[in-house]
């Protein structure tokens, strides 16, 4: 008898339950399972077939209007549920228009970085402004601040372990008394040194939300403020140095190269600058007389 395909909350948990055995990342499993729960609720009860499926994609793009990139990750999440189901139903990814240049109003600058951190001070916010640093600094993800312990930074140096990778991690020198000084005013003499109340490591939608408090004080767009902004800052500002796009893919834990192309990426107005200041137009075209008119 052919299975019928239901998604279940009991297929929905032990789901879950794989990524997390798969050391998936706890954001990317709490995504993946809303992204299967959006699609459950949707069918109803009803079948998941290939047309149910593909007519729900279409509803995310053109009803709801998520754009493309929203789509294709939930359209990742959706696959790597019916890959553990061994469901035989895959869905094709929206196809995008590679982009060459990043929106300008998404693109955090130095000036804007340095602004932020001086909002934080006047605020208050000793532990967000030194979450800051330590991001734009070493260039680690958000998650990663949970290696961020009293005993590598002074030690100079943390293993960051994500992804099924480890890397070596180069606390800056100016950084290092900073952090220490922080974690000695807080007492804390081991561990974690970003914590919460409770003596757990800071969450990232707590960071997220308390850079966003920033942006007015700091005069900087809500648009371009945000931890994974901080990664790729560091990555241009390195990158603008070292020129090794294979040194900084280690540094920042890529295993494939495009993806640190991404960082790298400017603003068009970045490159309008650049073009305008070639000059290699001749100016004053007027003053001289061409033998043939239709010259194109």
């Amino acid at each position: 008898m052919e299975e019928i395909h239901i998604i279940t909350e009991e297929k929905q948990a032990a789901f879950l339950s794989w990524l997390a055995a798969g050391e998936k990342e706890e954001a990317t499993i709490k995504k993946y399972g809303h992204d299967v729960r959006a699609l459950s609720l949707w069918l109803d009860g009803s079948e998941a077939t290939k047309e149910k499926v593909t007519e729900y994609k279409r509803y995310l793009h053109e009803v709801k209007g998520r754009e493309a990139t929203g789509v294709n990750a939930a359209i990742a999440a959706i696959n790597s549920f019916f890959s553990f189901t061994e469901w035989v139903i895959k869905l094709k990814p929206l196809k995008i228009q590679k982009q060459t240049f990043k929106a300008k109003e998404k693109e955090l600058t130095k000036a804007e970085y340095d602004r932020l951190l001086t909002a934080a001070g006047t605020k208050g916010k000793k532990r967000l402004n030194l979450i800051m640093q330590t991001i734009c600094s070493t260039g680690i993800r958000v998650s990663e601040l949970e290696f961020i312990t009293v005993e590598a930074v002074s030690f100079g140096e943390v293993t960051v372990t994500n992804k099924g990778k480890t890397r070596t991690v180069f606390i800056p020198k100016e950084l290092k008394p900073l952090l220490l000084n922080y974690a000695k005013g807080k007492g804390i003499s081991s561990g974690y040194i970003f914590i919460t109340k409770n003596g757990k490591p800071v969450n990232r939608s707590n960071i997220w939300a308390d850079m966003k408090k920033l942006c007015e004080e700091a005069g900087v767009a809500a648009s371009k403020v945000f931890p994974h902004n901080l990664r790729a800052l560091f990555a241009r500002v390195f990158y603008g140095i070292d020129k090794d796009i294979m040194r900084l893919a280690d540094i920042l834990g890529h295993s494939d190269v495009n993806t640190t192309r991404i960082y790298l990426m400017e603003s068009g107005e970045n490159h309008r600058r650049r073009v305008n200041s070639l000059g290699l137009v001749m100016k004053n075209i007027t003053e001289y007389r061409f033998c043939d008119t239709n010259l194109q």
